[in-house]
């Protein structure tokens, strides 16, 4: 447990000497959807896994940040070896920004030093859309003009192919990973049907996705002589521009009902409260801002679900069912 604990501080530590903002809107439950930031993190356990979650940012804003995630993995054997399979889709909404995603995953595991690395590859589709049509300019804006070729004033929306990659180190009570996501830093290019003006139809817009860097390091510490565990855990995120440090602490009781805290650097404090029962799970966090953005937002609010189906890789299958006729 000791030597646990020192690894989960040193990595916690060597990533917080770079942790300073933040790239990707990053979810406060990230522990509970790890193969969405890092597709080696598919098939770990013997569990058929599915979230859904939901995150409404900065509450009281108009246009805040929005997201909805749903997220799926599974372990197979193929060949004889260990693989993880799985897929997530993103809809995510910031302002006049629209962005739809969707990706497949694949990892293999094998034995390595005590415990198990796992690799993965994550192809995907990333969708960008602009509602040009309903930018506003006020009359008395000092840095925009009606007329700034920057600004597109039509709809406008593009995909490109997307491609992230991962590795996850994982022994009985931890787990480090480094997972990147737009690997290639791809270029969505827009276009439109429709424009508001012969010279919009010449111009160009694009965005580019920045490739980001995904730090993560989790526990699993269970107490002795007592139904408590304790899960402490972190992600760093970087895309070398922007960085955000998130570090949560939390205590599960009869694998049951957990509880937890956590902190965003920079930005902000979390509570967290989770259920599991049978398979189900639920949980909600809210974050407070200990930012300026504190007078005009009353927080953040996250609420996640899911199910998970236990699967046999055993030699016998404890779960396969038998004719009542040779019974």
């Amino acid at each position: 447990m000791m030597r646990t604990l020192g690894l989960f501080v040193i990595f916690l530590f060597a990533a917080a000497l770079c942790a300073t903002a933040q790239t990707d809107l990053l979810l406060t439950q990230y522990y509970e959807v790890p193969s969405y930031y890092n597709p080696a993190a598919t098939g770990t356990t013997d569990l058929l896994r599915l979230r859904v979650g939901s995150r409404m940012q900065w509450v009281g804003i108009d246009n805040a940040p929005r997201l909805f995630l749903g997220v799926a993995d599974t372990p197979f054997r193929l060949f004889g070896r260990r693989f993880g399979g799985g897929m997530w889709i993103k809809q995510e909404r910031l302002g006049l920004y629209e962005d739809l995603s969707v990706a497949l995953q694949l990892s293999y595991s094998f034995r390595f030093l005590g415990g198990s690395l796992s690799v993965g590859l994550q192809p995907g589709m990333l969708n960008e859309k602009f509602r040009g049509s309903e930018v506003f300019i006020p009359d008395d804006d000092n840095y925009h003009e009606e007329t700034d070729e920057a600004i597109p004033r039509s709809d406008m929306s593009g995909s490109v192919f997307d491609l992230g990659t991962g590795i996850v180190y994982s022994r009985r009570h931890f787990s480090l990973g480094v997972g990147c996501s737009h690997l290639m830093s791809p270029t969505v290019t827009f276009s439109s049907d429709h424009t508001s003006s012969s010279a919009e139809s010449g111009r160009e817009y694009e965005f580019k996705a920045r490739r980001t860097l995904y730090f993560t390091a989790d526990g699993n510490i269970e107490l002795k002589r007592s139904l408590f565990e304790l899960m402490p855990s972190m992600m760093v995120a970087t895309d070398f521009n922007f960085t955000r440090l998130i570090a949560t602490a939390r205590v599960r009781y009869k694998q049951f009902l957990s509880f937890g805290a956590g902190y965003r650097h920079d930005d902000a404090v979390s509570l967290m409260l989770g259920a599991e029962y049978k398979g189900f799970f639920l949980g909600y966090s809210y974050d407070y801002p200990l930012t300026e953005i504190s007078r005009a937002s009353s927080g953040s609010h996250e609420v996640m679900a899911g199910y998970s189906l236990k699967l046999d890789f055993g030699a016998k299958n404890r779960y396969r069912q038998k004719s009542i006729r040779i019974m």
